[in-house]
């Protein structure tokens, strides 16, 4: 099991987390509840944190978390499915035809 990464966006770390498992990258989120023990503790510790169960799986979910990351920067490029071929526009994660994902 590898932690790949943090961020003290818990909605974000679902998205990914949801990418991942659309991928069949078996993975889990840490810390999710421990928000509520910053001041106490350092707010950094508290975090969520992504982890991914098989080392086999890492390389290709650090892919697909750098590709969201870069992906939610406001990019405005679309894209053709790779399943259907329909084209769908930049704010679509996932086909809305077939729900493929963008490769």
């Amino acid at each position: 099991m590898e932690r790949i990464y943090t961020q003290d966006d818990p909605i974000f770390m679902g998205y990914l987390k949801t990418l991942l498992v659309a991928e069949g990258i078996e993975c889990i989120v840490r810390n999710e509840l421990l928000i509520g023990g910053s001041g106490e503790l350092p707010p950094n510790e508290c975090w969520p944190e992504l982890w991914v169960l098989h080392a086999a799986d890492v390389e290709r979910a650090r892919t697909v978390v750098n590709t969201a990351l870069t992906n939610s920067s406001g990019a405005s490029e679309s894209w053709e499915c790779p399943r259907c071929g329909e084209k769908c526009e930049s704010q679509f994660t996932a086909c809305w035809q077939c729900g493929s994902l963008p490769r």
